[in-house]
């Protein structure tokens, strides 16, 4: 997840001093012939009048570098389904070159569980240099998909990250969920973030229909979790710190899988509220182990609107150490998360699969390149 002060040559940034950065393209028309040639995408640049990108025709294949994948089917609405703009799921994910293809297995899993999968808008956040070929990589899989991408400037958080247990939770753009409200057009009022490393089996209208009841925030919530361990003990030992939860029941949830009222986060500025926790672990003394999570922990814990657990079967991945196995917990199951270490795709390669990771495979779109070349 490395960040690039510079975004190739199809895309020029004149002005960084914007709240946020607007799309790199708003539409793209992909058309394919089922040849190898046919990988060379058209793409087709519509222009808004904006101030902080300009955009040139840009004619590209996906990246050799990337894996490539096969492209799924088109998904359409059913009868019952409307078309308003009422009716649209807006769901944000970041995009990143090593987690895509857990990216590609998500969007299929939601996409072919959705009842009503042409409302669904999918807001992808990334902070490479290679934006347009992960671009190009979502179009040529999804031709049909209804997408923007989005800048997410690294240099936001950089000086505020302090090292955790895990590097990969050291990443600048595991911190963009803070800053998702920032980034999207004020249009969009409420989005689903969701993690790359999960998969959907169930609609996600149910998830996306819940009653905020006033939270700024909704997600599963699991209150038999010891939730002194997210700090430590110079946290808990500090009596101005340790009545930070004074007059709430804090309770653990994953940000992996959060519906977020992102107009009620813009105006009660949760960005800085968060930031302000960083700050303290990166400037003053040292309060917590894991990467973006305990700063959200501090400021919503024991104030979110909880959902059914059902909504993020997680830590699949296994600990943040090893990543060895786990099974499922008991009850039913609407979203497989495999947060953690272990992730489902470098576990099937390796041919050391947990059982759980199965479960992950008849959404993986992969094909090597050898399959590639010989269709």
């Amino acid at each position: 997840m490395l960040c690039s002060s510079e975004m190739g040559i199809a895309l020029l940034i004149e002005n960084s001093h914007n709240t946020y950065i607007q799309p790199y393209f708003d539409r793209m028309v992909f058309r394919s012939s089922t040849s190898l040639i046919g990988l060379l995408s058209l793409l087709i640049l519509l222009l808004r009048p904006v101030s902080a990108i300009r955009l040139g025709l840009l004619i590209r294949r996906p990246s050799p570098e990337l894996p490539h994948f096969r492209e799924a089917p088109a998904f359409r609405n059913g009868q019952e389904c409307g078309s308003s703009p009422d009716r649209v799921i807006n769901v944000a994910m970041t995009l990143d070159a090593n987690y895509l293809r857990g990216t590609m297995a998500a969007v299929l899993s939601i996409l072919q569980h959705s009842t009503c999968p042409e409302n669904l808008s999918f807001h992808f956040l990334t902070a490479h240099d290679d934006a347009p070929e992960l671009f190009s990589s979502i179009k040529s899989t999804f031709p049909y998909l209804n997408m923007k991408i989005y800048r997410f400037e690294c240099n936001r958080v950089r000086g505020k990250i302090s090292k955790s247990i895990r590097q990969a939770l050291d990443q600048p753009l595991n911190y963009a969920r803070i800053y998702l409200a920032d980034t999207i057009p004020e249009d969009v009022k409420r989005v689903i973030y969701l993690d790359s490393d999960l998969v959907v089996v169930d609609d996600i209208a149910k998830l996306w229909s819940v009653d905020m009841e006033g939270k700024v925030v909704a997600a599963p919530e699991y209150c038999h979790a010891n939730f002194t361990l997210y700090f430590t003990d110079t946290f808990w030992s500090d009596p101005a710190l340790a009545k930070t939860f004074k007059g709430r029941m804090p309770c653990y949830f994953n940000t992996g899988v959060m519906v977020m009222d992102v107009d009620t986060w813009r105006k009660e500025k949760y960005t800085e509220k968060v930031e302000s926790w960083m700050a303290v672990q990166k400037q003053q003394k040292r309060i917590y182990h894991l990467g973006s999570l305990p700063p959200f922990l501090l400021v919503l814990a024991g104030n979110i609107k909880a959902v059914d657990h059902r909504w993020n079967q997680h830590g699949l991945g296994g600990d943040n150490f090893e990543g060895k196995c786990r099974s499922l917990h008991p009850g039913p199951i609407s979203l497989l998360h495999w947060s953690g270490k272990g992730k489902p795709w470098l576990r099937l390669d390796s041919r050391k699969p947990c059982i759980v990771d199965h479960l992950w495979a008849p959404y993986d779109l992969y094909r090597s390149s050898r399959h590639f070349f010989e269709e």
